[in-house]
């Protein structure tokens, strides 16, 4: 993946799950090396933008639209809603067993706000969470400007130990200090609640198969790699318990032109192979490939 801030301008990170500093090196790419904790098995991204330039540099209106997916963000995020609509109504499923009645639900990383849709056709009394100004006025749009914020979680102004259900999709992996997240989702939670995280899975088959050439090896954005162990003693360092995990429900509806443009990672002459796809006229099609991790958590008592 290329990029052209200077690597001076990076930093060098510790690893944020135990604080070690001896790790392994898996890859260097340009500026960046993904590397493995030695001591807890994280694998994280180092030197990489300090937290005060990621919000500013990495997640504007070019995060969301651009022909650059490949490497960053997405090619057209808000053309695809109703994918992504139709994707959290399939991963739904994985709720229902836990969440009980409708109650409050608090979406972490809400981006457009197209899971928070769905809950509220199911019932729920939806908020969002959103430090991307760039996205979040689409979704305050769509939900009410209330229900959306943005800023610090901790200082938005949700009260604590108030939601019934907290979400992360595809978010834990972007957060500079993961454990900082967890932990304020614990405080927001009622000592009932469930929370869900999904996000790919460093160990599966096709991270190990493809190497540095896996989708989610995107440096900028996805700073940290989880494997179920490595998530499960995040959870537990931040006062949550793993109730459930499935690999399942991690696929996504995606259109045409997405498979194509990650095909291209992949090998430049797949993307050729692959792009009569684009003609065959679908809107969206499912695709998993099972590398992502869904799990869900409790308090911990």
């Amino acid at each position: 993946m290329s990029d052209a801030r200077p690597a001076s301008e990076l930093v060098d990170v510790a690893c944020a799950l135990c604080g070690g500093r001896d790790r392994t090196l898996r890859f260097r790419e340009g500026p960046y090396s993904v590397v493995t904790c030695t001591n807890c098995d994280l694998t994280y991204v180092t030197p990489r933008r300090g937290d005060g330039a990621l919000l500013d540099e990495v997640y504007d209106e070019s995060y969301w639209r651009s022909q650059a997916a490949r490497e960053r963000g997405y090619t057209d995020y808000r053309a695809d809603a109703e994918l992504y609509r139709e994707t959290y109504r399939r991963r739904w499923a994985v709720l229902e067993p836990h969440v009980g009645a409708p109650g409050r639900v608090l979406d972490i990383g809400c981006a457009a706000g197209y899971f928070l849709e769905v809950a509220r056709a199911k019932g729920w009394d939806v908020f969002g969470f959103e430090p991307s100004d760039a996205i979040r006025r689409t979704a305050a749009t769509a939900l009410g400007e209330p229900c959306v914020r943005g800023g610090k979680l901790l200082d938005a102004g949700f009260e604590r130990a108030s939601f019934d259900l907290v979400t992360l999709w595809d978010v834990i992996e972007h957060t500079p200090d993961p454990l900082a997240t967890l932990r304020a989702a614990a405080e927001l939670a009622k000592p009932t609640a469930k929370l869900v995280v999904e996000t790919q899975n460093v160990r599966s088959v096709a991270a190990r198969v493809l190497g540095k050439r896996w989708q989610h090896y995107k440096h900028a954005e996805h700073l940290h790699h989880f494997h179920l162990g490595t998530l499960t003693r995040a959870l537990e360092l931040t006062g949550w318990r793993l109730v459930a995990s499935t690999k399942r429900f991690g696929g996504k509806l995606v259109s045409p032109h997405f498979i194509v443009e990650r095909a291209k990672r992949v090998h430049p002459i797949l993307s050729t192979l692959v792009s009569p796809v684009e003609l065959l006229g679908r809107r969206g099609l499912y695709v998993n490939p099972f590398d992502e991790l869904i799990v869900v958590a409790e308090r911990a008592r």
